[in-house]
């Protein structure tokens, strides 16, 4: 079997400028990939991302490094290859279950050997912005049930304007390593009482002391990329994992992953980079696996991919197979 691999960088307009505690954006920039036999074609896309040191010509110069292996039909070398290159690992790995789905008349689910995925309730994202900015939006968003939060350094006041916003909301506050050891203990405390679920990676990825002792559930993000992170974010204390295909390298390897958190007792939140419906939809396609569903990202643009993933207010349906899977 013989492909041919079409790879390509698109960027989509955010509906809002896009702000956590390291950067803000207006549009972001993501590779779309498409493996072809000329009777089936099959689609990823990933999201460069900067605090991983990747950009779209870093991710695009290592595709391309695997074009005569994907060409000559070997996909299994190719992903080899990139092991250790999340983005463009997942980029391929998405195309290639695709692909595989629809060589087969079946579905993405199928290869993947999960349940078929259902309609399911998404988290929608709140920027980070100032105490007011964040309490009109919580406010405004008021068809969503679960929201996350994004604060900076000193963000207490601003998660406790969204909790008196919407006292209903579920909260998930990400913090996207901007606390320190000395502050979090008095931030946990602020937060006592609230509806909160989750504390999403509040230290620097990589920290070793382990976490203040906590009646929440302390959440690692830009800490968990593969299943060897697993026992040492447990042993600190972590109770919680976001999975997400760039980190991880794939629909297959988020898959893994997920299994091997739930096995060690960890609740998974599937999660994902700002991205279109394109990147979304290999982790909609695993939901039955996971606890907190937070696949909001194609929400955030002005624009999405051509036959998008329909979201009804909270509510996140499953990929058609016209767009993925």
């Amino acid at each position: 079997m013989h492909f041919m691999l079409d790879i390509k960088s698109v960027s989509y307009p955010t509906r809002i400028p896009f702000r956590i505690s390291r950067s803000s954006v207006k549009a972001v920039h993501v590779v779309q990939l498409s493996i072809d036999d000329g009777l089936c074609i099959g689609r990823g896309e990933c999201r460069p991302y900067p605090r991983y040191n990747q950009s779209p010509e870093s991710v695009i110069a290592e595709l391309e490094s695997v074009r005569a292996l994907v060409g000559s039909g070997n996909i299994k070398g190719a992903l080899i290859a990139l092991e250790n290159c999340g983005a463009a690992r997942n980029a391929l790995e998405a195309a290639w279950v695709d692909f595989q789905a629809k060589q087969a008349g079946g579905t993405a689910a199928m290869v993947l050997d999960v349940a078929p995925p259902k309609t399911r309730e998404t988290a929608f994202t709140l920027s980070w912005g100032s105490v007011e900015e964040m309490a009109t939006a919580a406010k405004a968003a008021v068809q969503y049930p679960w929201l996350k939060i994004k604060i900076g350094a000193g963000g207490l006041p601003q998660a406790l304007a969204v909790a008196k916003a919407r006292p209903d909301a579920k909260l998930i506050i990400d913090a996207n390593e901007a606390l320190d050891e000395a502050s979090l203990p008095a931030f946990l405390e602020g937060l006592s009482g609230l509806n909160i679920a989750l504390i999403e990676q509040p230290l620097p990825a990589g920290h070793t002391a382990n976490l203040p002792r906590t009646d929440l559930i302390i959440c690692a993000d830009e800490g968990l990329h593969a299943q060897s992170d697993l026992p040492r974010l447990w042993a600190q204390g972590y109770r919680a994992v976001n999975v997400k295909l760039d980190k991880c390298g794939g629909p297959n390897a988020a898959r893994d992953l997920i299994l091997a958190a739930k096995a060690m007792g960890f609740t998974v939140m599937a999660g994902c980079m700002v991205g279109s419906s394109l990147a979304m939809a290999p982790m909609v396609t695993l939901e039955s696996l996971c606890d907190v569903i937070d696949l909001d990202g194609a929400l955030l643009l002005a624009e999405d991919i051509e036959n998008g993933l329909i979201y009804e207010g909270s509510l996140l349906h499953p990929p058609k197979a016209n767009l993925w899977g």
